[in-house]
């Protein structure tokens, strides 16, 4: 345990977060080096910047409970929401933006999956387990145990991908995939990939003799379209495991 929040820490503290050694040079250099030497001349700017929406609109006021200055409005969905102050730390704040993106993915699947699921075999999705076969042709052994394998595999090379982009962008990381490129982060954001591999249909960009280019407009929009979907669906799965608490299931609740 204490390795790995050894390993942790020490990946939260890596340049990716930090910023690259060159950055963290010049920003920390004065300000008469990094313009070569030369005092540069004071130039004012005012740029009308868009307020900051608010988690209770209605309140004005509360300090950071409310409006929380280490949130900025700068990412998908951010209405000012950490009481706990979560995110105070960058590198933090970059991690639990990664868990909320990856762990409300997995509900939006494990929403339609529970439905889908009980509207074809009938098994409530909470049993499912302890009859696989009922709903597709495999052991329960070897159901755990290519989920555990593929799981890992996946797991593992986002968990690097994080600490150190495009480092699975690999030929030998990308075994089926005769090109590498199918697996790089196209749109240069972390968690939005896009490229042909992750983005086919062109939602977000277009393809131009070959190459995907990404749609900055329209990524911002799926972006918080995105995020307040995932919310919504771990909202659901948390009732669905009270329900299940209860013998209950989603289409039960609904008189189906």
């Amino acid at each position: 345990m204490a390795s790995t929040s050894a390993a942790l820490v020490n990946g939260l503290g890596s340049t990716f977060l930090t910023g690259g050694n060159k950055s963290r040079a010049l920003l920390s250099a004065p300000v008469t080096a990094r313009v070569g030497g030369a005092v540069a001349p004071k130039r004012f700017v005012v740029v009308a910047a868009a307020p900051k929406k608010s988690w209770i609109p209605a309140v004005k006021g509360g300090g950071n409970f409310i409006d929380p200055e280490w949130l900025d409005g700068s990412l998908p969905g951010d209405y000012g929401f950490d009481p706990l102050g979560l995110g105070k730390d960058p590198a933090f704040l970059k991690w639990y933006r990664e868990a909320e993106l990856i762990h409300g993915r997995w509900a939006m699947a494990a929403v339609v999956g529970i439905f889908v699921g009980q509207a074809w075999s009938g098994i409530p999705w909470f049993e499912a387990g302890a009859a696989p076969g009922a709903v597709a042709p495999f052991s329960f052994g070897s159901l755990l145990g290519t989920q555990l394998f593929l799981m890992g595999w996946v797991e593992s090379k986002r968990w690097a991908d994080f600490f150190n982009p495009e480092s699975q962008s690999l030929e030998w990381a990308t075994p089926w995939s005769r090109t590498a490129e199918n697996f790089a982060n196209a749109t240069g954001e972390q968690g939005y990939p896009g490229g042909k591999f992750f983005d086919p249909l062109g939602l977000a960009g277009t393809l131009k003799d070959g190459v995907y280019i990404p749609d900055t407009e329209k990524l911002e929009r799926l972006k918080l379209a995105e995020i307040k979907h995932a919310r919504v669906a771990m909202l659901a799965m948390l009732i669905f495991y009270f329900e299940a608490g209860q013998g209950k299931t989603p289409l039960g609740a609904l008189g189906l």
